[in-house]
C-alpha cells in the first residue's frame, strides 16, 4: 500500500496513536482527516499538522455518521484510506462492580458496531479507487485478555475476528484490510490502566507505517509479537502474563 498521496480519515485522531499517524501521514503528502468528539483538542490538533481537515463527529453516534458520511461523500470523492482508531475503555471489577453491563455495552458499541457502520456507509467510496485499505485498530488484549479490561478485550477480540472476515470479503476488490495491534500504549487514553508504562505513540505510528508500505495485514507492535507468539504456543501461559502484569 502506497503511504503518500492518499485521502486519509482517522477517527480518534485529536490524540494518542491516531494523532501521531496523522502527523507521520499528514508529513508524507496525504491529505489527512482527522475525526474527534472534543473541539478545542481538535482543532488544537489540526493546528500542528500540514495537509489536514478537522472534522467534529462522534463515530459512536448515528446521526453524526450520518453527517460525517455525506460530507466525505461529497467534498472527499477521493478518500482511500480508513483508520478506524477511536475507541472506548474502562477499568470493570467483575466480581464487584455494578455496571459492567452499562460499560461493556458503550465498549462493544464504539469499539465493534460503530466501525462496522462506518465500513459499511464507506465501502462504496472506497471501492472506486484503484487502491484503497481499511486500517481497524484492535488491541494486544484481541487474542489475550486483561482481567480489568474484560468487557473492552471482548470488544477488541469481536473487532479482530470481524477484521479478518473483512479482509476475506474483500479479497477480489481494491481494498486492502489491515489491523494494527498495539500492546500498552502510553497515552491519555490509557492512563486508568497504567498507560505510562507503555510504549510510546509516535513507536506505533512509526512501526504501522512500515507495515502499511509493505502489505503486512496483522501489524503487532512492540511486544504483542512476542505476546501473539507465547498465546500460539500456550494459551494459558499466555493469559496468566497477561494477567500479573502491574499498573
Amino acid at each position: 500500500m502506497k503511504t503518500s498521496q492518499n485521502t486519509v480519515l482517522i477517527t480518534g485522531g485529536s490524540a494518542g496513536i491516531g494523532f501521531e499517524i496523522a502527523k507521520q501521514l499528514s508529513a508524507k503528502n496525504n491529505h489527512v482527516i482527522i475525526i474527534g468528539r472534543n473541539p478545542e483538542r481538535l482543532q488544537k490538533a489540526a493546528a500542528q499538522l500540514q495537509n489536514v481537515t478537522a472534522i467534529n463527529a462522534d463515530i459512536s453516534n448515528a446521526a453524526d455518521v450520518e453527517n460525517l458520511v455525506a460530507k466525505l461523500f461529497s467534498d472527499f470523492p477521493h478518500l482511500n484510506v480508513v483508520i478506524n482508531n477511536a475507541g472506548a475503555a474502562s477499568i470493570s471489577d467483575l466480581l464487584n462492580n455494578t455496571d459492567t453491563f452499562e460499560k461493556a455495552s458503550a465498549e462493544m458499541h464504539t469499539n465493534y458496531l460503530s466501525v462496522i457502520r462506518l465500513n459499511e456507509k464507506l465501502l462504496p467510496l472506497l471501492k472506486n479507487q484503484s487502491e484503497a485499505a481499511i486500517v481497524n485498530v484492535s488491541s494486544i488484549v484481541a487474542f489475550v485478555p486483561g482481567k480489568l479490561t474484560a468487557t473492552y478485550s471482548a470488544s477488541k477480540a469481536a473487532l479482530h475476528s470481524y477484521t479478518q472476515a473483512l479482509r476475506v470479503a474483500l479479497t477480489d476488490t481494491t481494498v486492502k484490510v489491515f489491523e494494527l495491534m498495539p500492546p500498552l500504549v502510553d497515552t491519555e487514553f490509557s492512563t486508568e490502566i497504567g498507560g505510562h508504562l507503555g510504549i510510546p505513540p509516535s513507536q506505533v505510528a512509526d512501526e504501522f507505517l512500515a507495515s502499511l508500505e509493505t502489505d503486512n495485514y496483522e501489524i503487532r507492535v512492540g511486544n504483542t509479537e512476542q505476546l501473539y507468539q507465547l498465546y500460539l504456543s500456550s494459551p494459558t501461559e499466555a493469559l496468566n502474563f497477561m494477567n500479573a502484569r502491574k499498573s
